[in-house]
């Protein structure tokens, strides 16, 4: 069973009020898990995921060690109960800030390293681009030769606005990310060619676009002091979507990953191609669950979120 295995780590987005306080009530691990997260940041993150305010939570900064703090307590959960998350799963691959709960699960990052990590980039990404000048937008309905050959259209008119696929999460989502004006000129582009429908997203930075340079800049000089270690499961990178081991290498996808596509849709396709049936949501929400479904309708999914949810699985 172990080899059909694949767990995932979500990505901005999924976080909600109440994200993990369940969990630590029930399993001293995760709760201890949350604890290594605050005291890494010097921040009481743990009570703004319990009680907000939701806008607070939201903020880029926040949101990324929180949904990786709410992803490793219920690792943290199951290790406390049914031994090393690698006798159960042989693959790991996270979206976005997702990665860096991959690698955590996987001991290829320390996971007080990884949560400083991403309070840097959640902070980087926040501030590379002047509020209001970036946008990103949901392309639904749609596959990504599509939507490529209509940034090919834009492009053509030599506008010198940015504007990216962002992340290829299904067969039938893209995020595009830009320049403002130049999301919503592809939004309308989109619509006149029959794509169902296009979402203007409520993000705070165009996340995974050349704007995003600066903090890929920051990203570099952070990861470059911080020492990795040979990751234990397989890991499956945003930004290849496909398997690497070496060290050296990972650290330099986490740093293209900020300006570079989410290759989501791709990673669960060579996953799927590599004997994975069985998919494993780790942490807040069933966004990527729904992702896989997508893609492979055939594969098996699986939330694990709260204490029962890793009972019933694991028992």
């Amino acid at each position: 069973m172990k080899a059909s295995v694949a767990l995932l780590f979500p990505g901005q987005g999924s976080q909600i009020i109440g994200m993990g306080a369940a969990l630590a009530d029930e399993s001293k691990s995760a709760k201890l898990l949350f604890e290594q997260v605050n005291d890494a940041i010097s921040e009481d993150l743990f009570s703004l995921m319990k009680q907000g305010p939701a806008d607070i939570l939201q903020l880029t900064k926040n949101a990324q060690p929180a949904i990786f703090a709410s992803s490793l307590a219920v690792v943290a959960a199951i290790e406390e109960r049914f031994g090393d998350i690698e006798n159960h799963a042989s693959f790991v691959a996270g979206h976005s800030l997702g990665e860096y709960s991959a690698l955590a699960a996987s001991k290829c990052l320390e996971i007080s390293k990884a949560a400083q990590l991403l309070r840097i980039r959640g902070e980087a990404m926040q501030s590379a681009t002047p509020v209001g000048t970036g946008a990103m937008a949901a392309m639904i309905g749609s596959d990504i030769n599509k939507i490529e050959a209509l940034i090919a259209v834009f492009n053509s008119n030599k506008s010198s606005e940015i504007i990216q696929i962002a992340n290829d999460n299904s067969p039938n989502q893209i995020v595009v990310s830009g320049h403002k004006n130049a999301v919503k000129k592809l939004c309308e582009m989109a619509t006149q060619i029959g794509v169902k429908k296009s979402l203007m997203l409520p993000v705070s930075a165009p996340f995974h676009c050349d704007l995003m340079s600066p903090a890929a800049d920051i990203m570099s000089t952070a990861l470059a002091k911080c020492k990795f270690a040979p990751p234990r499961l397989k890991v499956y990178c945003n930004v290849t979507a496909s398997l690497e081991e070496d060290v050296t290498q990972l650290r330099s996808n986490l740093v293209a990953q900020v300006t570079a596509r989410v290759r989501w849709r791709e990673t669960i396709i060579n996953l799927s191609q590599n004997g994975v049936t069985n998919f494993v949501e780790i942490g807040t929400g069933k966004i990527l669950s729904g992702l896989v479904k997508r893609t492979n309708p055939n594969a098996q999914t699986t939330s694990l979120e709260t204490f029962e949810d890793i009972t019933n699985y694991f028992s």
